[in-house]
């Protein structure tokens, strides 16, 4: 069973493992967990939570609100979305060249597109497509087929060996992977995909 403390009325989900530090994170759904080393008491988990109860309910409430509202607003327009690429491509971009560093790998052409079915693709050359509509999930969600993608410079498949590529750099792709499966018919449908 996990370990849970309350803090200020919001559930805090306690991962403990071989680490030297505390830290903090909200998921895209709102979810809070809080990451500590595997022999530090519960106290001073608690304390540290404390300490942060003013930003964890601030971002807990910011997170939630984005969740709710990813599938209930009107398809975008045209002029909406190209202002959506320009305002958030250069920082995905960013993080898909630190990404690809982390993995020692290389990439060609960016491409967006609208896709029905997938949220990223590899070519065998290197170039990578992503679903416009992934520009509307949160940073970690887009991060995770990023990386998922890079890895596929790796391994052209998506055996063990792959995943343990994708695994190494984004430990949590399988709670990001289960967030886009809920949340991205409402993603795709705010930039005119229809499923």
């Amino acid at each position: 069973m996990p370990e849970i403390l309350s803090i200020g009325g919001i559930d805090v989900r306690v991962i403990r493992s071989a680490r030297r530090t505390l830290t903090l994170e909200v998921k895209p759904d709102g979810e809070a967990v809080v990451r500590a080393p595997a022999t530090l008491g519960t106290a001073r988990i608690r304390a540290f939570l404390m300490e942060k109860q003013r930003w964890l309910t601030a971002h807990v409430s910011a997170a939630r609100e984005r969740s709710a509202r990813a599938g209930d607003q009107p398809p975008m327009s045209v002029p909406e979305i190209r202002a959506l690429v320009k305002r958030e491509m250069p920082a995905f971009l960013e993080r898909l060249d630190r990404y690809a560093k982390a993995l020692g790998v290389s990439y060609g052409k960016v491409t967006l597109r609208r896709m029905k079915s997938r949220w990223g693709s590899c070519s065998a050359q290197g170039g990578l497509s992503f679903n416009v509509a992934l520009l509307l999930a949160p940073p970690e969600v887009r991060d995770s087929v990023a990386v998922h993608e890079l890895c596929h410079r790796l391994v052209m498949n998506h055996s063990d060996r792959f995943y343990r590529y994708v695994y190494s750099v984004c430990p949590d792709y399988d709670w990001l992977h289960a967030w886009l499966k809920e949340h991205g018919a409402g993603l795709m449908a705010r930039v005119g995909i229809s499923a």
